[in-house]
């Protein structure tokens, strides 16, 4: 169980993007919701979901999310939804004008982080502005990481 399930017992993750945490470095953070048809719905309940290559694109005034594979409801008939289409988010027009700006930058894109279903049961995006780390910056968050373990497990011991 995630950290924000635990802190909001409501929130039932669907599926987190951990590669994108290791990948990127997160400048911001914005939840939107989908824009699901039922048999994507049903599937998603059953976490049938992969963020790994997903990202977020800008189309006109609309924001989209391309690279989301969403496996077909297996119980559904012969009206089952694509699996690679891409998903409208739902933002703000000031949110979404924001990220447009800010995507233009060199070297910052719009990742999803995590899907999940909020309280009132409604599908959301956890989605991050950010910019690709260097090869340097993933070690040292390493050797960060194995660090404080061994800083926690010395603690551990003596207390």
């Amino acid at each position: 169980m995630s950290k924000s399930s635990i802190a909001n017992p409501g929130i039932k993750v669907v599926a987190q993007n951990r590669k994108a945490r290791y990948d990127y470095e997160v400048l911001d953070t914005y939840e939107a919701g989908l824009v699901l048809s039922g048999t994507e719905v049903k599937s998603l309940r059953t976490a049938k979901l992969n963020l790994r290559d997903g990202y977020a694109r800008v189309d006109g005034a609309e924001l989209y999310l391309h690279n989301v594979h969403i496996s077909p409801y297996l119980a559904a008939t012969h009206f089952n939804h694509d699996p690679d289409r891409p998903k409208k988010l739902l933002l703000h027009r000031r949110e979404i004008s924001k990220l447009t700006e800010q995507t233009q930058q060199k070297g910052l894109t719009v990742v999803p982080l995590r899907v999940y279903f909020n309280v009132r049961g409604f599908a959301k995006v956890e989605l991050a502005l950010v910019r690709g780390k260097r090869e340097y910056d993933k070690r040292q968050d390493i050797a960060r990481r194995d660090a404080d373990r061994s800083i926690q497990r010395a603690l551990k011991e003596v207390g």
